[in-house]
This record gives structure tokens, sequence and C-alpha cells, in this order.
């Protein structure tokens, strides 16, 4: 008997019950025992007794044999395929590190989870087609070999792209992981900045709801598949959102676990049991949770432990005991598993080492894993996560399987290359082996049946996987800036902030026709922070379920109102959620076919510098949409403090390669830049994506100056011109962006009135497209020595036969600004925001940062002192007139 009956006070009556519940099941199936179950639990319940959930079902399969779905396809056929792909997959890591360079690369990860492929591209996923709008997968990044070695098989690949994986730079190779940035017509999702993935995929399957619901895409039974490791499960990231899956019923979603029990330096859980860990995790968020343990060799032992002694046994192992079992083989199994109780030590007797060394996991067996994703494809009203236990380093031998180290094993000595040939039974003699200078490549040929059969498989599915479509069938005339006349004059004693430009140049694009329904305002949680409140009546917030409730604003004009087919996007407290929402609505044109334009307002503090890693991601997945940044810079966000005050994402934003950064000032710069992008991304399909920070300071905001445009985007344009210089005329030529440019502006009346210096005043929306064009302008005079005429950096042609030193002040670090010091003709002076942030108000931020209208005066006196047109008394004057404490230690510390 079971402990349960063993302290049980009545253990004739228990057994009547079991005996009735049986009947039950017998009779009228186990989902009607499952009901009868739920109304006694729920009267004893109310009854005043207290019964715990458990979270957690035995240590086996959920899906009972009796009731598995069997695979349609040719199982010895699909085995020596699969072979095939092991070896290839193999071979291309071994190959590439017995080259010069230590190129790396990955075996033990796929060899772990071959099957859970091989069994969903041969039955399973479907591609883009006329009949289907296609699956997205997630694939492990770390099994990215065994994709292109599926992709040679089916001629996508060439033998020789497979002989340069990791050697991407002449243009003949492979990305070492799924990057549709390098691959742009292959990978669909970048996977291996790990956690990222499965967070990426619960948005992309929300997202897919919300374009059904709002009827820009059919509704169909496409899904999203994320492949995961258990080790991953650790990323926050990974499990972060999984209660939104759940919450809305994300039927659409499908995680795959490869449950092969190792992270990258050994057991996941050594003292415990992932699969159990991770089961009470998703079976708690909402998800339909199917184990998939042991293989179909574990069969007939599991039928015979009527008194569940085995089942308990492998409720006793920890995961760290499992994996000695695989790695120390049969005897050592029969003596240290099945040796712990007389009772399954007399179940093995018949069986030899070898034979209990085959009894396999669930994750290798094809059946079981067919049977998985049948119920998964069809399981309505909640994700489903498939936890998949297999070996790591699956096939590798005495070289890595189930071994501590097998993750880092990059190299086969010859002697495992045989192993590893001989348990697959690939064709290659020892002479082959021996006579190759390199692992040799397999392939049965183009005509062989193995081909044929997994060409005949993809070309049911539709085509081939993964696939990425590169621009939507469908380009957008966006509106032209005329559409925006009003936003680009000068507001006279009106006063706003540039939040509120972006919120007004929103709603006019909302309202035109055709892009209106494409654009997907997002937010976290803070619409009435940024103004955009009005939005929620206006087009409504989305909710997959509708409003269940009369919300409390109900009787106000801006109430909060949430609707099916609402279009915005408000995802709750959560960055990482919400930029990867952005992210899925950016990246609609590839794939769903319908270009949609998302706009991500937040705390700038809480954007770049929390979430950068997505951000780059983002940029891989050639994501289209607008990043703004709230509130942004050091000093304008008044009285919050060190943790909200931004004072470097624009210069985190310049390192993304695609993305275009912008730090405006006046109203006019914001819809001019938002105008612009929506043409480059809507109408022109490029592959980039803005950046914009906005302030909450209100103050008024002048005409645009008559061809403008121009600068604005190249990210300079003279905002006031001093005129022509007069004999003897002291000059400066002032920069500045965002917020501090106003403080430029007032440094400049300061410096006419108190010293008789007049300036030139500059905006610089942008000091990332500054730099950018220098660089490039640098590099082609290099590359181009005989060139008659070099080429000058934008900032350079605009500064040069200006007269006077240049200083720039920002709202963020100075690196930000002195970034263009080399295009820059003349002394240059940088004014930034080093240190940590403070509360106060904005003029004593300002103050203490130095980057105040006073400090812009003086540094432009101190530039002319140095240059020899004034003196160090004038400056010891401004140091007196502007009451700088020059006993003051630095904002940064130094």
């Amino acid at each position: 008997m079971n402990e349960v009956l063993q302290s049980d006070p009545d253990p004739a009556e228990t057994q009547e019950w079991i005996e009735a519940l049986k009947a039950v099941i017998d009779t009228e199936g186990p989902q009607r025992a499952h009901q009868l179950l739920e109304d006694l639990v729920e009267l004893t319940r109310r009854s005043g007794a207290y019964l715990p959930f458990s979270p957690t079902t035995e240590y086996v399969n959920t899906i009972a044999p009796a009731l598995e779905a069997k695979s349609p396809g040719d199982s010895a056929m699909e085995w020596k395929i699969r072979s095939i792909i092991r070896w290839n997959a193999m071979a291309m890591v071994v190959r590439a590190n017995r080259k010069p360079g230590d190129l790396g690369g990955h075996i033990a990860s796929f060899a772990s989870a071959a099957t859970l492929y091989d069994v969903g591209f041969n039955h399973f996923w479907r591609a883009p087609s006329d009949r289907h709008p296609g699956d997205l997968l997630y694939i492990q990044g770390h099994s990215a070999p065994g994709i292109y070695a599926r992709a040679f098989l089916e001629g996508r690949i060439s033998e020789n792209q497979l002989d340069n994986f990791r050697m991407e730079v002449d243009g003949k190779g492979i990305s070492s992981y799924p990057h549709p940035w390098l691959m742009p017509d292959f990978w669909q999702t970048p996977t291996v900045s790990m956690g990222l993935g499965p967070l990426s995929a619960i948005y992309q399957a929300q997202f897919m709801k919300y374009l059904e619901h709002r009827g820009l895409i059919e509704k169909s039974d496409r899904k999203v598949w994320c492949f995961v490791g258990d080790g991953e499960t650790d990323e926050p990231e990974t499990l972060g959102a999984i209660a939104l899956a759940g919450r809305e019923g994300l039927d659409n979603l499908i995680f795959v676990v490869n449950c092969n029990l190792q992270r990258l330096d050994g057991p996941v859980r050594g003292n415990g049991k992932i699969i159990q860990e991770l089961e009470g995790v998703f079976r708690g968020g909402g998800w339909n949770v199917i184990k998939l343990l042991w293989g179909s060799y574990w069969d007939p032992l599991l039928a015979r432990d009527t008194d569940g002694i085995l089942r308990k046994l492998m409720m006793e192992t920890v995961d760290g005991e499992y994996q000695n079992c695989k790695a120390f083989g049969g005897a050592y199994t029969r003596a240290n598993f099945f040796g712990k109780y007389p009772e399954t030590a007399a179940m093995v007797a018949n069986l030899s080492d070898d034979d209990i060394w085959r009894l396999n996991r669930g994750g290798h067996d094809p059946h079981k894993v067919y049977a998985a994703y049948d119920v998964a494809v069809k399981t309505t009203g909640m994700p489903t996560v498939i936890l998949a236990k297999t070996v790591k380093g699956y096939g590798m031998g005495s070289a890595g399987e189930s071994l501590n180290p097998t993750h880092q094993t990059k190299k086969l000595d010859d002697d495992a290359v045989r192993h590893f040939r001989d348990r697959f039974n690939i064709p290659l003699s020892d002479k082959q082996l021996a006579e190759a200078e390199q692992v040799p490549f397999y392939h049965p040929g183009a005509d062989s049946p193995e081909v044929k059969y997994l060409q005949e498989r993809r070309a049911a599915l539709g085509g081939y996987l993964p696939k990425r479509r590169r621009k939507a069938d469908q380009s957008f005339t966006v509106p032209g800036l005329d559409k925006y006349e009003r936003l680009l004059k000068s507001s006279g004693e009106r006063t706003y902030s540039t939040t509120m430009a972006f919120v007004q140049t929103l709603n006019i694009a909302l309202r035109d026709k055709q892009l209106g329904p494409r654009i997907v305002p997002i937010v976290a949680d803070e619409a009435r922070t940024f103004g955009m409140e009005g939005l929620f009546r206006q087009i409504g917030i989305y909710a997959p379920f509708g409003q269940k409730y009369k919300p409390v604003d109900a009787d106000q004009l801006m109430y909060y109102r949430e609707d099916q087919s609402g279009q915005v996007l408000q995802q709750g407290i959560s960055e990482p959620g919400a930029i990867s929402s952005w992210m899925a609505a950016g990246t609609s044109y590839s794939v769903s076919n319908v270009p949609m334009l998302p706009f991500y307002i937040y705390y700038s503090m809480f954007g770049f510098q929390r979430v950068g890693d997505i951000a780059w991601q983002a940029a891989d997945m050639r994501t289209r949409g607008f990043l703004l940044g709230g509130t942004a810079g050091r000093t304008t966000l008044n009285g919050e403090g060190l943790q909200h005050e931004d004072g470097f994402s624009q210069v985190v934003a310049g390192g993304i390669p695609n993305v275009r950064s912008y730090d405006p000032t006046f109203g006019y710069e914001v819809t001019v830049i938002l105008q612009h992008g929506m043409k480059s991304m809507m109408e022109e399909q490029k592959d980039e994506y803005y950046y914009l920070t906005l302030m909450n300071e209100n103050y008024a905001h002048p005409d645009m100056p008559a061809g403008a445009e121009e600068g604005i985007i190249k990210g300079m344009y003279l905002l006031q011109d001093a005129g022509r210089p007069k004999k003897g005329e002291l000059r400066v030529q002032l920069l500045g962006s965002g917020t501090i440019l106003r403080e430029a502006i007032a440094a400049a009346e300061l410096l006419d009135k108190d010293f008789g210096v007049t300036a030139d005043i500059w905006s610089c929306p942008s000091f990332n497209e500054l730099r950018r064009d220098g660089f490039a302008a640098e590099r082609w005079n290099r590359m181009n020595p005989e060139a008659k005429t070099p080429r000058k950096a934008y900032v350079t042609q605009l500064l040069e036969g200006r007269s006077g030193p240049a200083i720039a002040a920002t709202d963020y670090v100075r690196a930000f600004a002195d970034q263009i010091r080399a295009f820059v003709p003349g002394h240059y002076t940088v004014l930034g925001t080093d240190g940590f942030g403070r509360s106060d108000t904005r003029a004593n931020l300002r103050r203490f940062f130095e980057v105040d209208r006073y400090y812009i005066a003086h540094a432009a006196i101190a530039a002319l002192a140095k240059e020899g047109k004034m003196t160090g008394k004038d400056v010891a004057r401004a140091i007196k007139q502007y009451r700088i404490d020059v006993e003051k230690v630095s904002p940064d510390g130094a």
C-alpha cells in the first residue's frame, strides 16, 4: 500500500471510495470522475475544511498511453532523417572548431532537442501560404546548428555555408544564432539572449489576438511555438509574463520546455525537480501543462506498477541522480535507481543493463512527442506548456552525454565521432572518416527517399520554416507634413510640453482613415502622466473579453473604457512587457503581413537602460515603430530624484545601429521627426525605429524656421542667426538640445547684455545622427584618397566659416554632445549632467549640474579667453556676476 493508505484510519472505507471512482472512470470516463472530485472538494471546503491546492501531479506522463494520438508519419524514415540532421549539426560545430580561430558553437543543446524539432517540422508547423497565415517559431539559440542541418537537406543552405558556420564577414557563412538582421530571409525571431524569446513569444501571441479582435486579420488556428531551456526558466523574463498568457486565454501559444535537467555549468535543480517546479508555476498561471517525461519503453513497467512503488521512486529521485543514471549507464541505474526498493529491482530483473540504459526519456520518443503536440494544438481557452524530459548531449556518449561540461563541448576526437556515427547509423566508413580532412557532412542526395519524404512533409505544411517575410505586401501613404501645419506654428502665449506636442501629432495621425487604424498606442501604466487619457474613450483600451464592469469614472468625459476591439495596449506596470508588446506590433508587417505603427511612451529612465537588451533584440528583429522617453533628461523631472532622472538613454540609443534617436526642444521638431519616421517606416518600409525623448516642462514654442526640416532630421539647424559679424565683434556658437536649448537661448541674452558677446544659436535635435554622418564622411575620405573633393561632415559644413568657439549644453552626460568633437571646427566646450540625479526644482538642478544659462555664459567667456579674445579678468567677472561657486564639488564626484 502507498503512504496515504498506511496512515488511513479506515482503509476499508477508503478502498470502497476508490473502487467507486474506478467504476465511474470505466463507465463514464475520466472527465466525469474529475467533475465528481471537484464537486466533493468544493463541498468539503464549504464545510470549513482547509484543502490546500496541489499544483503538481505524479512524476509521470500527463497523457496516458491509451489516449495518445498516433503519428501518421513513417517512423523509420523520420528516424533516418533525424539521424542525418544530428550528424550534420555535430559536424558543423566540430569542423568550425578544428579550424583556427576558436569559433565556438554548441552540440549538446540540439542533441537533446532534435526529436522535439523534428516532429514539429514534419507534422505541425505551418508556413505562411495562401492556405494559412503561418506559425511563428521561437527556436532556442543554441539549437541553431540543427536547424541549419535540416535546411541543408531541404536545399535551402549549401554545404559551403555549413562549412562557414559562424564565419559571416566574407558573406559566405551563416550566423551563430537566430538573427533576422543577419539572415533576413531565414530567421524569424532572435532568441539567444536567454529569457527574451519566451517573453516576446507571449506578447506576439497576444498581438495576434489583438489583430483578430480588431478585424485586421482573419481568425485562424495559427500558433506561436516557443522553445525554452529548463535552465532558461531562471531568467525572470522567461516566466515574468506567463500570468498574462493564462489570464487572456492565449490558446495560440505553446511553450516547449526542453528539460534536459542541465544549465550551462551543471544541474538546473540538482537537489530538486525542475519539471515539478515548472508544472506548479505554469499551472498556477492558468496554463495547460503536459508532462512528457518517459518514453514508450517505460510503458510496460508503469503498467505493472499497480502498487505505485515505481511512481513513488520516480517522485523521490532528484534531478542530480537522474543525470547520473544517464551518464553512468544501465548497471549504475539498476543498482542506484531501481535497486532502492525490492519491488522496483524485481521489475527489471529480466532486463539487461543495455535494456535499462535504453529506457528512454519522453522528449526522445517521437510517438510521445507527437501525442503531446497533438493535444497542445487542440487545446482551447488556455496556453499550453509541454515539459519534455530529455538528455543533454544525447548521442555524444562519453564525450558529453549528460555530463556537467556538456554545454561547452565544441570539439570531438576521432573516437567520439565514430561513436556518434555508429549510434545514428550514418553510412560513412572508417576509411571515409580517416581520409577526410574534416568531419565530412553527409547528404543522401536530392533524389533520395529521405529528402523526398522531408520535402513532401514541408509541402503539405505550406513550405519551409523558418522563413521570414522582409516586407509587407502593402505600404501605406502617411499624411504629409502639411496635415500638421498648425503644429508647426508659434504657440503664442500658450505653453505646453513636447510630450503634448507628441500627443497632438498622434491625434492627427489617428484621424487619418488609412493610417489611423494601423497605429498602436502602448503604455506601461501611466497614460495620464503623458496626457494620453483622452485615448481611452476615443479609441478604447484593448481587452480580449471586453469590459465586464462599469468604470468608476463612467460619468466623466475621459472615462476608462476597455473594449475587445480597443486600440490602446495598456500593459500594466511592466516595462519589459510593454516593449515586447511594442516589438510584436512593430514586426507585424513580417509576422502577419499587416504593417502596424506602434508608439510606446514611458519614463525615459525606464527605457534603454532598463530594457536595453530587448531594445537590441528589437533591432535584430527589424522592428519598426516609435519609442518615446517621457520626462527625459536629468533636470526636467523635478522632484523625482536619482532613480527617475535620465541622463544617458540617448547615449545608449546611439549604440544600436538601426535606431534613429532625437532629443527635440520645440513642438515643430517633434512633429517633423514623427512625420518623417512614419513615412520612412510605413511608406518606404525601412527596417529602423525611432527614439524621441520628450519633456513635461511647459513653455512657448516658436514658428518653425523656413527650410528647417532637413536640418531637424539630420540633427542640427540654425535656430537664431546673430547676423553678419562686425569688425572686432566677439561671437560664440551655442549648441543645445531638449530642454537645455532654452537655457542656451537665455545665455545668449546674458552674453550680449553683460559682455557684448553675440551668439549664433543652433538646435541639435540629434547628436547621434550628427556623429554617424561625421564618421561616414571621415571613412569615405579614408577610402577615397584621390577624390578631388573630400566630403565634409554635416556639422563641419554648418559651422565652418562661423566665428568663435562652440559651446554645447544638453540634459545628458557630456559624452552625448562630445561625440561630434572631431567634426567641430575650432574650440569646442561641452556641458552635461554627469553624476547621479537629485530631487529639487528644475532651476536648482540645472545650477547643480552646471548646465543652466549662467554656466553656459561662463563657459562661453572662458572659451573666448582661451582663444585670447577675452581675459582671465573677464572670466573672473563672469564667475562673480553669475554667482558660480568655484568651491563646489563636481556633480560627477570627480
